[in-house]
């Protein structure tokens, strides 16, 4: 069993657990991937934060109450933002996967993004569009190509830092709830502060 789909696991745990795996994507006969290095927890009905807020439902948000590996994406301005679901069906928890380290395909990623370096993938709309991630991935699963997470190629994060997610105001104790999870000294984890570190914040002795 995939953690993705393990039952036991809090949504706060698989966002955690997300960082440093592999995010691949299919396209037009092109791979591009990248290591995740930031994600956000979006725990249900409770959560002021979340699309499914007090059971919150609408024909765009059928994904959400989907099983567990299910792909949500919905479109904010512009950009496309791609969540994974983590509960069973009917139990409407996501993470938001908000940036990656481009691994394969970088070149493609800067074609895309017109952008090059961090720039390319340090944000959840830049990264969509420079794996080419579409509409047509929401509502598939992340289990099985063509969008899918590899955790065999698995990337070992030395720290791992909680802080409050972006962007969400006027939401009471949900606006500063501890529930964005970064790699420590990554380059490409949007809004960066503090140093980078020269590893990234990958620990080359456990990857």
């Amino acid at each position: 069993m995939s953690f993705l789909t393990d039952p036991s696991l809090s949504t706060e745990e698989i966002a955690e657990q997300l960082l440093g795996c592999l995010l691949v994507k299919e396209a037009d006969g092109v791979i591009t991937s990248g290591h995740i290095v930031e994600t956000e927890a979006y725990v249900g009905i409770e959560d002021q934060a979340s699309h499914s807020y007090n059971r919150r439902k609408t024909p765009r948000m059928t994904a959400m109450y989907e099983p567990a590996g299910t792909i949500y994406i919905y479109k904010m301005h512009t950009h496309l933002m791609l969540n994974v679901v983590t509960k069973e069906k009917g139990d409407p928890q996501a993470v938001l996967i908000r940036a990656v380290e481009p691994h394969a395909g970088t070149h493609v990623m800067e074609e895309r993004r017109k952008k090059q370096g961090v720039e390319a993938t340090s944000g959840p709309g830049k990264l969509t569009k420079a794996m080419g991630i579409t509409m047509g991935d929401h509502e598939t699963s992340i289990l099985k190509p063509s969008l899918y997470i590899d955790t065999h190629q698995k990337k070992s994060p030395v720290s791992i830092e909680r802080s409050k997610r972006i962007g969400i105001l006027n939401k009471g104790k949900w606006t500063d709830a501890p529930l964005r999870f970064t790699v420590k000294g990554n380059p490409y984890v949007s809004r960066k502060k503090g140093p980078v570190r020269v590893d990234n914040g990958w620990d080359a002795m456990l990857d």
